[in-house]
């Protein structure tokens, strides 16, 4: 595996809208000072590398079986939360070694629920995406899923190993699963535009697959990553109401706040497995290890024998898990719980990745200190939360028998009583709000499932909210009443099996 296959791609060149597109990234609480963690630049940085480190879990194995850290949450979501990640924001100027000032960033992927990292510059400016009409061109077949029709990215003429994915965000293409989930959008569209022969022209076509992601990101993404409670603040009727934002406004566009995208968003990272089972043949961690020679990682033609077994990931079919060896390989895998701990891969992320620090962890400490965010403490009190206790804010696997009680953050520094970093702080509230979710397609149990809280989950819900809100033509402000042709209970399993042509 070289650097080229797993270093991310940066540059203009990245992003799916001309670079003279300016939604500037910004803040959401401007009064709150800029939280500190020691008197000194030295200080700052060993003390935010220690709670990274403090928040990086054990060795972790990749496994088939039941997983004390797994969530009620279907190990899709976590890239599904990526692929809308990639969709929203694009900063390639960040730097972890500078300071940045967050209001002359500038996010080259326009801050809307619109799919550009799907659609790019759409057919008439990168025709190179579509075949001759409005569909997307596909690439080469793929073996060993679930999915006779399975196909890889659409690729350029490089030389093997080396072939880029001709998207409108290489990013999707970084891994193997968020790569053949960008595949399944394209397919998506590709199946809408068969199966509607009416359809007056590629816009509404457009459109029509830009409401089904944004229902299933409002009714079925937001609701098993936020709380209930906190979602129930912002819905009048039991439907979500633009006047019920409180706290992210802007007077002429939406923005990207840093506290979403340096913080509150980057809990998925903790819902990351060490690695993923992709079919009966093939199970892989997420980076290449002494021993396993292959990763997840991407930038490169996939294999064609890792063609995805998409219910190990969703739950599009029902599969009884009884414990024999061959039931457990075909087991649906799980996301893991959102807390204060990453699995080691992310813990010490490999050369070719990052170094200097090599914890994910201790970079987004650091990234979210060089951009002034403000503590925990000061932003709940700022949302009128009463903020939590030291005591309260624990580092580690937030499972439900620990073997022994999990330290909280002042045994890391004192420069943390309550002064918790934004990051940590919405990932241990988490911890606290639990939900129960039914596992009845495998075991037949209930899990306490973490929920982002008050906090962290009000800060996402209202930015996704806010960010569909602010476009005109987003399903909430053109047909807030819309519905997919599967009713109201469509999901993101629906959205896979009409893809996969089910």
């Amino acid at each position: 595996m070289t650097a080229k296959h797993s270093a991310p791609v940066r540059g203009l060149m990245s992003a799916g809208r001309s670079p003279m597109f300016e939604g500037l990234f910004g803040r959401m609480f401007r009064s709150l000072p800029p939280a500190s963690f020691g008197k000194t630049e030295d200080e700052n940085i060993t003390n935010l590398t220690a709670l990274g480190i403090a928040m990086s879990g054990p060795d972790d194995e990749v496994k088939d079986g039941k997983d004390d850290e797994e969530s009620g949450i279907p190990a899709l979501y976590t890239y599904f939360g990526q692929f809308v990640d990639h969709d929203i924001t694009f900063d390639p100027a960040s730097s972890l070694q500078k300071q940045n000032d967050p209001d002359a960033m500038v996010d080259f992927r326009n801050p809307a629920f619109d799919l550009d990292n799907v659609y790019g510059r759409g057919p008439g400016d990168q025709p190179y995406m579509y075949d001759d009409g409005d569909a997307f061109l596909l690439g080469d077949a793929l073996q060993g899923g679930s999915d006779p029709g399975a196909k890889d990215l659409p690729r350029n003429s490089a030389a093997k190993g080396r072939r880029r994915a001709l998207i409108g965000d290489p990013r999707n293409d970084e891994n193997a699963i968020v790569s053949q989930l960008q595949g399944l959008f394209l397919r998506f569209h590709n199946r809408k535009l068969q199966d509607n022969p009416g359809i007056s022209s590629f816009e509404t076509l457009q459109r029509l697959v830009r409401f089904h992601y944004q229902y299933v990101v409002l009714n079925d993404f937001l609701p098993r990553i936020v709380h209930s409670s906190v979602l129930s603040q912002l819905k009048t009727n039991g439907k979500y109401d633009a006047t019920k934002l409180k706290f992210y406004h802007w007077k002429n566009a939406p923005f990207m706040p840093v506290e979403f995208s340096v913080a509150a968003y980057r809990f998925g990272h903790s819902m990351v497995r060490p690695g993923y089972r992709l079919n009966d043949a093939i199970r892989l961690p997420i980076f290449p290890t002494p021993a396993s020679a292959e990763g997840l990682t991407g930038f490169r033609e996939m294999n064609p024998a890792w063609g995805l077994d998409w219910g190990r990931l969703i739950d599009i079919d029902t599969r009884k898990y009884e414990g024999t060896d061959e039931e457990n390989a075909k087991r649906l895998q799980y996301a893991y719980r959102i807390d204060t701990s990453l699995v080691n891969p992310l813990g010490n992320l490999p050369p070719a990745v990052a170094s200097n620090p090599a914890s994910l962890g201790a970079r987004n400490l650091l990234r979210g200190w060089r951009l002034g965010l403000p503590s925990g403490q000061h932003v709940a009190q700022q949302m009128g939360v009463k903020p939590m206790d030291d005591n309260d804010i624990l580092i580690g696997q937030g499972v439900d028998k620990p073997d022994k009680p999990l330290p909280n953050i002042l045994s890391v520094s004192q420069a943390f009583k309550q002064n918790c970093p934004l990051w940590t702080y919405i990932l241990a509230e988490a911890m606290h709000f639990k939900e129960p979710v039914k596992i009845a397609v495998t075991e037949d149990i209930t899990l306490q499932t973490p929920r982002l809280g008050p906090v962290g989950g009000r800060i996402v819900a209202e930015v996704f909210l806010g960010l569909m809100y602010g476009d005109k033509h987003s399903m909430l402000n053109v047909a807030p009443d819309w519905q997919p042709d599967g009713g109201s209970d469509f999901r993101l399993k629906d959205f896979v099996g009409y893809a996969i042509g089910q």
